[in-house]
């Protein structure tokens, strides 16, 4: 293919992505299948690097991430990012309401919308193509995003139509949906990391990740809510924001025009609990005057606009009686308290149960049964409770003492110094957590055994025929034919019957027999390795390539891998160890499970120039990550370690490294080079 025929080809490709991303995230239709999308794509990403020239900044083939930022640059905001004034009460409202008839003349409207309780970004366009993404920052200033923001599939990076503005800019509220947390709160938990605290926390967090290709996986999201210009093209907010939705955007359907204060109490009123059914936390409504040269004409304070205010909800809570505690053991070991509670109306639903987290949260409280307690739904997905009127508390009533043994194999609990959970030992014979390590085989992420579940785990291990993932792989028809059982799903709450029929036997195990072409990072992760997430293992599966390096991997080996650190590479070096771990990692093998995969180019050998040679790497590089350093020196023949002794040969030191490895290496007389010099080592 000629290099015209290829920019051809690639703006051919690039324009009909852009286009099946619009109709699938904002008209929710699918025009092709995901197998025929995958395959342009592959397409696409196959052409621009056989032709890097060629392609686009705003490439379709972005949205994946994969790049490394180890600074966010600066940028000074055209349009200040100001802050809006706050009440939470109608008199408050309606003494705005006064302040802005007062200063117009004639009839004027607002526009209710949700206050979402996301991160605030602002979005630069230029001939219909994202340019920049840049956090609220200060309001003045903030950290350019854009390799991040690229990422997010509901942020156009082009614009559908010709109608356009050549320049203008959006804000919008970035956020991590309620069942995108979810689900990596679960994956947390399950590989034994501290949960995060709720959505805006998540989304947050992520947004300054420095992997852009870690921000793809969190599938962030983005309701746009502004549109700034000079000039402005329109002549009311809700025109401006009919045109962005029309142009591609993500607007939320749940503004309204309203005519009268009236209207928008009443709108307040609607989504004090409609709000709930939300993908989002919200937390408020913000009212606006609609016209922008009303908004002109009213002005701004040194801090808030005038023509503007937050109406924040208060925290929805309840107070109901704590009838039990009930404590549930993880895939980890982990004992989790979950209090029981007399049912309660609390944002739209019904609550039965509470998350108590810990021992430290009962003791900080002073929970005891029979308490009526205070529980709390906000930002929170789960229920918690916040605190306890012990005016109302029963005279007989004893503080409640925390289990010291396992509530499922009775095994004395432990406690490691410095963490908040108890921990069942017992991981061998503990049934949660067998039950808990099987059904994390079969979990998407992993060996994805879609036709198994939990109901049907708990029915192979009830039979005996499944304890270890491994014996998934010796079933047979005659082995599960006919067997049956009442199931009464923990986490469902709902009691079935468990059955196994020709049809269901036979999707069993066609899920089983597929599941060996899950890739060496599934199953590595599949393997439940604690500390060992999704992403962890992709990165050792990238670094050793083969099962077989990764077991002969020492510890100085495994930390210089990007992302693991040394309570990583302790689990992973303690896995391996283990006599039954290999009788079962030796049986999946002989299964046929995939247990390799090709060396990155990034970690294959290049030469030996550096071999004999050790090396410490601290601070942070302008022009380099660290991981690509670690890649660099390790496909070299050098080795990485994590301390500073006699024995290393080399500190390579970037920006903002602590002084007190600098005063040591100097100490020790190691020698401390720049990437530079790092780099001349290799005859660069």
């Amino acid at each position: 293919m000629t290099e015209s025929e290829a920019a051809a080809r690639i703006q051919e490709l690039s324009a009909r992505i852009h286009h099946l991303n619009y109709q699938y995230y904002h008209q929710s239709l699918s025009e092709v299948s995901d197998y025929e999308f995958d395959m342009l794509l592959e397409e696409l990403n196959r052409l621009e690097n056989q032709f890097t020239h060629l392609r686009p900044a705003n490439s379709p083939t972005q949205r994946v991430g994969g790049s490394i930022t180890k600074s966010f640059p600066t940028v000074v905001h055209k349009y200040p990012m100001l802050s809006l004034g706050n009440t939470y009460s109608e008199e408050d409202l309606g003494e705005f309401h006064k302040r802005v008839h007062k200063v117009l003349e004639g009839d004027f409207e607002y526009v209710c919308e949700q206050k979402f309780d996301g991160v605030a970004i602002s979005l630069t366009y230029r001939h219909g193509e994202l340019v920049r993404g840049v956090t609220r920052g200060d309001g003045t200033r903030g950290d350019d995003i854009t390799a991040n923001v690229r990422t997010i599939k509901t942020i156009p990076l082009k614009l559908q139509g010709p109608d356009y503005p050549e320049e203008f800019e959006v804000r919008g509220e970035v956020f991590m949906p309620f069942s995108v947390f979810e689900k990596l709160n679960a994956e947390r938990e399950d590989i034994g990391e501290v949960l995060l605290a709720n959505p805006r926390n998540a989304a947050s967090g992520t947004l300054k990740l420095q992997d852009s290709g870690l921000v793809a996986r969190r599938q962030l999201s983005c309701f746009a809510y502004s549109y700034l210009s000079t000039p402005l093209p329109f002549e009311t907010h809700a025109e401006a924001l009919a045109a962005l939705k029309k142009w591609g955007f993500n607007v939320s359907d749940t503004y309204q025009v309203c005519h009268h204060l009236e209207e928008v109490m009443a709108y307040i009123k609607l989504w004090e609990t409609k709000r709930f059914e939300l993908p989002i936390a919200t937390d408020g409504i913000v009212i606006k005057v609609n016209n922008f040269n009303q908004q002109e004409e009213l002005g701004y304070t040194a801090k808030i606009p005038r023509w503007a205010i937050a109406y924040k909800f208060k925290a929805m809570s309840a107070a109901t009686r704590l009838l039990d505690i009930q404590y549930q053991v993880g895939r980890t070991g982990a004992v989790t308290p979950v209090a029981l509670l007399q049912p309660v109306l609390l944002a739209g639903t019904t609550v039965k149960r509470a998350s108590l987290h810990n021992a430290n949260e009962i003791l900080r409280h002073d929970i005891h049964v029979g308490d009526v307690v205070y529980v709390e739904k906000g930002g929170e997905i789960i229920p918690k409770i916040t605190g306890v009127d012990k005016s109302q508390r029963l005279p007989d009533s004893k503080p409640v003492q925390y289990l010291d043994t396992c509530p499922a194999c009775q095994t004395p609990l432990v406690r490691t110094e410095g963490e908040a959970h108890h921990y069942c030992p017992n991981e061998k014979g503990c049934p949660p957590q067998i039950k808990g390590k099987l059904e994390h085989f079969i979990s998407r992420n992993a060996m994805n055994i879609m036709s198994l579940g939990e109901g049907k785990i708990d029915l192979l291990f009830e039979k005996g025929l499944v304890k270890t993932p491994d014996q998934f792989y010796d079933l047979t028809p005659e082995k599960l034919m006919g067997l049956s059982k009442e199931y009464n799903g923990e986490k469902s709450g709902k009691t079935r019957t468990i059955s196994f029929g020709a049809k269901t036997v036979d999707n069993i195990l066609a899920g089983i027999q597929k599941s060996k072409e899950a890739p060496f990072d599934r199953v590595l992760f599949a393997l439940g390795i604690r500390f060992v997430g999704s992403t962890v293992a992709r990165k050792l599966a990238q670094h050793f390539s083969t099962i077989d390096l990764l077991e002969k991997a020492p510890y100085d080996a495994l930390i210089q891998v990007p992302e693991i650190g040394d309570r990583i590479a302790l689990s992973v070096l303690s896995w391996f160890t283990d006599p039954e771990n290999k009788v079962i990692l030796s049986r999946l093998q002989a299964a046929g499970l995939q247990f390799s995969q090709e060396k990155s180019a990034a970690t294959a050998t290049q030469s030996d120039l550096l071999a004999g040679q050790t090396f410490v790497i601290s601070g942070v590089f302008q022009n380099h990550s660290r991981d690509e350093l670690q890649d660099l020196i390790s496909a070299n023949g050098g080795k990485i370690v994590s301390a500073i002794s006699k024995k290393l040969s080399f500190l390579v030191a970037g920006d903002k490294m602590g002084p007190a490895k600098r005063e040591k290496a100097q100490e020790l007389e190691i020698k401390i080079i720049t990437v530079n010099e790092l780099l001349g080592l290799l005859g660069r």
